[in-house]
């Protein structure tokens, strides 16, 4: 993901810098990392494409909590059972990333769709955070 061309984030979501999570303490072990994300606007929704290699739709999680949108995955050890590691170059551990939605938000309709590795939220803006053409009439 490139940097050119950037635009700041909208009001509507507000997104952390990107980093692994060091010093934080979790109640899960190994490693937690932070998923890089692209987020896209239209003017009917905002749509966020979350990284989170090797994660399944099954180990994503979700929660939508006092307007903070909260990403989970975990991913596990590719290896077989009967596989013995000689070079390990992949870190496995767990995803996580918060976002604070305002109340442009539809909350209600947000949908998520796992493939690839990427997560993708569809976050709809509600009706009245949504541009509307005006007609003029003649009097």
């Amino acid at each position: 993901m490139s940097n050119k061309g950037k635009e700041e984030p909208t009001k509507e979501m507000t997104p952390p810098q990107k980093h692994e999570l060091t010093g934080a303490e979790t109640t899960r072990p190994g490693h937690v990392f932070t998923p890089a994300v692209d987020i896209f606007e239209t003017e009917a929704a905002i749509t966020v494409l979350a990284d989170m290699p090797g994660v399944k739709a099954g180990g994503v999680t979700i929660d939508l909590r006092e307007n903070v949108l909260s990403l989970d995955g975990t991913v596990g050890a590719s290896e077989g059972e009967k596989e013995q590691v000689l070079v390990r170059e992949y870190d496995t551990g767990s995803f996580h990333r918060e976002f604070r939605l305002s109340n442009l938000i539809d909350q209600a309709k947000i949908d998520a769709t796992m493939e690839d590795g990427v997560l993708r939220l569809t976050l709809p803006k509600a009706e009245s955070a949504r541009p509307r053409k005006i007609e003029v009439r003649t009097a």
